[in-house]
């Protein structure tokens, strides 16, 4: 039975060297996954309590780009999306960075009310591919309104595979915003 026990323990500090060698970019398993979800939801239950939501469910599943997203739905949940979704903005934050601190790395969660942040992305995306049409068809930078780091990113996602367009950031704080620059 020493000699099993060593064996597994020998088999387990290969794994570890092996891991530990790999290259800088950290894979993330089922299980991290599971307690990346785990730590964001209970984050995300502390903060509820000093809402007045009642009873709210917390759906979690992994998005298009590969972050976990968890979805709030209940009877009341204007007051967590705010004026502009700037609560739902916030509440985000504060569950990203107590998930950061807590599993020691960074994971992008996103937390969506009843799947508003959903119908904005779509709504960005149209926005993103009808100014992408407008400045390759006027051959002109198009400007949009300046919009949050989480606005900006679905905008340059949405137009990075076409060919007609480039896009960047520009400006500064609460004014920055994102350029569609034709090729």
């Amino acid at each position: 039975m020493n000699t099993e026990t060593a064996d597994e323990t020998a088999v387990a500090t290969e794994e570890t060297e092996v891991v530990s060698e790999s290259s800088d970019e950290l894979v993330v398993t089922d299980e991290m996954l599971d307690s990346i979800a785990d730590t964001a939801i209970a984050a995300l239950q502390d903060i509820l309590q000093y809402f007045n939501v009642g009873d709210v469910t917390i759906d979690e599943y992994e998005g298009e780009d590969g972050e976990l997203i968890l979805d709030i739905s209940g009877d009341d949940m204007a007051v967590l999306i705010g004026r502009h979704g700037k609560t739902l903005d916030a509440l985000q934050f504060i569950v990203s960075m107590i998930t950061v601190r807590t599993i020691g790395f960074r994971y992008p969660v996103v937390v969506d009310v009843e799947g508003y942040k959903n119908r904005q992305r779509q709504k960005l995306e149209s926005i993103a591919h009808s100014s992408a049409n407008r400045a390759a068809s006027q051959h002109r930078k198009v400007g949009l309104r300046p919009m949050t780091p989480y606005e900006r990113r679905i905008v340059h996602i949405a137009l990075r595979d076409d060919d007609r367009v480039d896009t960047v950031s520009e400006g500064e704080g609460s004014a920055r915003h994102v350029v569609v620059v034709p090729r």
